[in-house]
C-alpha cells in the first residue's frame, strides 16, 4: 500500500511539474468591460481587448471623398434619364455616382450598373435595384433618423463594404428536403444554423420576425403581461422562435442579453437599457426595408440572384452592425453626403414612408396599448 501511494505521489508530482512549465506564461488576456445596467446587477459588455481592437479595425469607415465645386447645372440638366438625384448640382452627383463605386463596385467600376456605351441605358437590372437603394437609403437616414440611425445614418458602404452584394444578406431557409407519410415534424430544429447561434432552436425565425412589413408586433412576445393567465398564452415552440432572433440579434450586435434587459426582469421595460428601444425601433426598421424596398424587387432580380424559394435577398441586423453595437464604429458617415438625407420622388412615386412607432413616455407603461413588446 505504501508503494501505491509513493508512486500516486510521484505521478501527480511529475504532471504537475509538466503543467507548470506547458502553461508557463499563459495568464488571462486583458478585458474590456462596459457597464451599460445598474450596479450589481451584471449588466456588463466583456470582450479581450484584442477582439475589439480587431472589431474595430474590420469596421473602419472609408474616408469621404472630397467636397464637390459649388455651382452648376442640375444633373438631371446635364444627364439622361436621372430619376432620384436630378436635384442635385451634376458636380455633386458626379462626386456620389464616383463614392458608390468605390462603396459597392471598386473592381467592376462603373460597368457594373450601366451600360457606358449609353449612361441612359436602364436595361441592367443592377442599375434599377441602385436607383431604388438609394431611395432606401434617403428613407433610412430620414424617416427612420430620430428612432434608431441617429445623425450617424447610413450609406451604401454600411451594408456592402466594398462588394456588389453585401456579405450578410438572407433567404428564406426551406430546410432539409423531407420524405412524405408519417414521419415527426422537427419544428425547424437541430439543424445547427448561424442565424441561430448554431443552437438547437428554430432556424428559419428571420422569415417570421423580420420578412414582412405587416408582422403583428406581439408576434416576438411570449411573456404574459398579468401577473395570473388570462388566456391560453403562447406554446413553448414560440419561446424557442424568440430566443432564436434574440441570439441573432445579439451576434448581430456582438453583445450579450444584458445590452438590452435587465435578466433578473427581462420582459420589464422599467428596468432595461434605453437600448431596448432603439432595438425595437431597429426590428421595425428592417421590416419597413424588407417589405418596401427588397420585396417588390423581386421580378427586378435575375432569378439567380434570389433563393431557393425564389425569394429576394432581405436584410437583418448583421447587415448594417457586422458585429457592432454601433455600424463603422459608430462614425457619422451621412454628413459628407448630405443628398442621402433627403427622400426624394423616382418614377413619378414618392418612396414608401415607415409606418410611425408608437411608443409611451415611459416603455414598458402596461395600459399603452401600443408600447414596444419585443
Amino acid at each position: 500500500m505504501k508503494t501505491f501511494f509513493v508512486v500516486l505521489g510521484a505521478s501527480i508530482a511529475f504532471f504537475l511539474t509538466v503543467a507548470m512549465f506547458g502553461t508557463a506564461g499563459w495568464e488571462r488576456p486583458p478585458l474590456a468591460t462596459t457597464q451599460n445596467g445598474f450596479r450589481g446587477t451584471g449588466m456588463d459588455q466583456i470582450h479581450t481587448r484584442e477582439a475589439v481592437a480587431e472589431a474595430r479595425a474590420a469596421n473602419a469607415a472609408p474616408a469621404p471623398a472630397e467636397p464637390a465645386e459649388e455651382g452648376g447645372d442640375l444633373a438631371g440638366q446635364t444627364y439622361e434619364n436621372v430619376k432620384v438625384l436630378s436635384g442635385l448640382t451634376t458636380n455633386e452627383f458626379n462626386r456620389l455616382m464616383v463614392s458608390m463605386t468605390e462603396w459597392v463596385a471598386p473592381e467592376q467600376g462603373c460597368t457594373y450598373c450601366h451600360n457606358t456605351e449609353n449612361m441612359a441605358d436602364d436595361s441592367l437590372y443592377q442599375k434599377r435595384v441602385a436607383r431604388r437603394m438609394l431611395q432606401m437609403t434617403q428613407h433610412i437616414n430620414s424617416d427612420w433618423k430620430a428612432n434608431h440611425v441617429g445623425g450617424t445614418g447610413v450609406t451604401c458602404y454600411t451594408c456592402h463594404r466594398g462588394q456588389p452584394v453585401p456579405a450578410n444578406i438572407w433567404f428564406t431557409d426551406p430546410g432539409p428536403a423531407r420524405p412524405g407519410g408519417f414521419i415527426a415534424r422537427n419544428n425547424g430544429q437541430n439543424l445547427a444554423k448561424p442565424s441561430v447561434g448554431l443552437a438547437s432552436l428554430p432556424y428559419d425565425t428571420l422569415t417570421e420576425y423580420l420578412a414582412d412589413k405587416s408582422i403583428d408586433n406581439s408576434a416576438i412576445r411570449v411573456n404574459a403581461t398579468t401577473a395570473l393567465p388570462t388566456s391560453k398564452g403562447k406554446p413553448i415552440q414560440d419561446a424557442e422562435k424568440t430566443f432564436g432572433l434574440m441570439i441573432h440579434m445579439a451576434e448581430g450586435l456582438g453583445v450579450n442579453c444584458t445590452f438590452c434587459h435587465n435578466t433578473r426582469a427581462v420582459a420589464d421595460w422599467s428596468q432595461s437599457t434605453p437600448q431596448r428601444t432603439t432595438a425595437w425601433h431597429g426590428i421595425r426598421m428592417v421590416r419597413d426595408i424588407n417589405g418596401n424596398f427588397m420585396e417588390p424587387l423581386t421580378s427586378t432580380f435575375p432569378r439567380n440572384r434570389l433563393g431557393t424559394l425564389g425569394d429576394v435577398p432581405k436584410v437583418n441586423c448583421t447587415t448594417c452592425h457586422n458585429g457592432q453595437s454601433k455600424p463603422l464604429n459608430g462614425v457619422p458617415v451621412v454628413d459628407a453626403y448630405p443628398a442621402l438625407t433627403k427622400v426624394t420622388v423616382a418614377d413619378g412615386a414618392k418612396a414608401p414612408e415607415a409606418a410611425p412607432a408608437q411608443v409611451p413616455a415611459v416603455p414598458g407603461t402596461p395600459a399603452a396599448p401600443s408600447a414596444p413588446q419585443p
